[in-house]
């Protein structure tokens, strides 16, 4: 961005701030532009976003909020619209659309939501409903019965993903956004059929791609919560995560000896799973493929090395702790 005094391009600049919403006070990284000369500061209607954004999210994570994807996910998984949703919950049809696009809804309308997620309350929801004529009640009871049958059914793959991402309430550390096995699954087929790459680079291509988009637009990509160790940034439970994807046939791992007791894993395209593109936005397909690019011709030390320089490893490697999405900003490499 140019200064609108000196027409030259402007530094970027990120401190603590704070800014108060419902009455508290939040703090947060504040993003703008400074004039080298005038030492004046200059926002954009992007980064007035993604300063406000950083404060819905605490106020969120605080009272235990959905976030605008698992509003839409919620919806989406009864196979409603909008309109249909927001009856039978009893908001306002413009309330409700709000709601999915961002807007930070009551705490009674935000627990509301939130209950039901349970299809089992939302059933009951559907059936209280009295603005539902008869049939299309039926229709939808029918449909929420299926996904009560499937849940069971599915019981234990449900619980072992559930597991091995951990809390599914979304936090600083998923990057507010609710674990997402399925895409984080996606993930690795993306890498996988682009480079094959080596379990440890792995770690840092998805690492990085998280935390981009996060920076992008203060939500991660999978929800995943990345830990710091001697090798550099990895999801939490990555051996265990790479094990059940490679048991469900969706990855194909390979087992290579370098000598008699040194192996490699490298992680290749699966015969019959192939990547699924559509539960990625434009922007995130963008991040995949700038991390791909950055990383291809890089050797696995070169990547350790590469993600020893973040302040996100420096900061928690010691402890190897989890790693706040906050550290986003502070990505220099990429």
């Amino acid at each position: 961005m140019k200064s609108p005094i000196t027409g030259k391009e402007m530094s970027l600049t990120r401190r603590k701030s704070s800014l108060t919403f419902r009455k508290e006070e939040f703090s947060f990284f504040s993003h703008s532009y400074v004039c080298d000369t005038s030492r004046e500061e200059f926002t954009s209607t992007e980064f007035d976003e993604l300063n406000l954004l950083q404060v819905h999210n605490q106020y969120r994570d605080k009272y235990n909020l959905p976030f605008p994807s698992e509003i839409r996910s919620i919806r989406k998984r009864y196979n409603l619209s909008a309109t249909k949703m927001s009856e039978i919950l009893g908001f306002g049809i413009n309330s409700y659309r709000n709601y999915e696009n961002g807007e930070v809804p009551s705490i009674s309308n935000g627990k509301l939501i939130q209950l039901v997620e349970d299809p089992r309350k939302f059933r009951d929801m559907v059936d209280m409903c009295d603005t539902l004529a008869h049939k299309e009640k039926l229709d939808i009871i029918q449909w929420v019965d299926k996904i009560i049958w499937n849940i069971k059914k599915n019981s234990f793959s449900i619980s072992m993903e559930d597991y091995l991402l951990g809390s599914k309430l979304p936090d600083s550390i998923s990057g507010y956004v609710k674990p997402d096995f399925t895409k984080l699954t996606e993930m690795v087929k993306f890498f996988s059929e682009r480079i094959s790459p080596w379990k440890t680079v792995l770690n840092k291509l998805l690492f990085y791609s998280d935390f981009l988009a996060y920076r992008q637009n203060c939500f991660s990509m999978s929800g995943v919560r990345y830990k710091a160790i001697k090798m550099g940034p990895v999801p939490n439970n990555y051996n265990s995560i790479y094990e059940f994807m490679s048991n469900k046939k969706d990855i194909e791992i390979e087992n290579v000896a370098f000598t008699e007791n040194v192996f490699g894993y490298r992680f290749n395209k699966a015969a019959e799973k192939q990547f699924n593109p559509d539960i990625f936005t434009n922007e995130e397909i963008e991040i995949l493929d700038l991390v791909c690019s950055n990383f291809s011709k890089m050797n696995t030390s070169e990547v350790i090395e590469f993600s020893h320089r973040e302040k996100a490893w420096l900061d928690n490697e010691g402890e190897r702790r989890l790693i706040d999405y906050n550290y986003a900003f502070d990505i220099t490499q990429i």
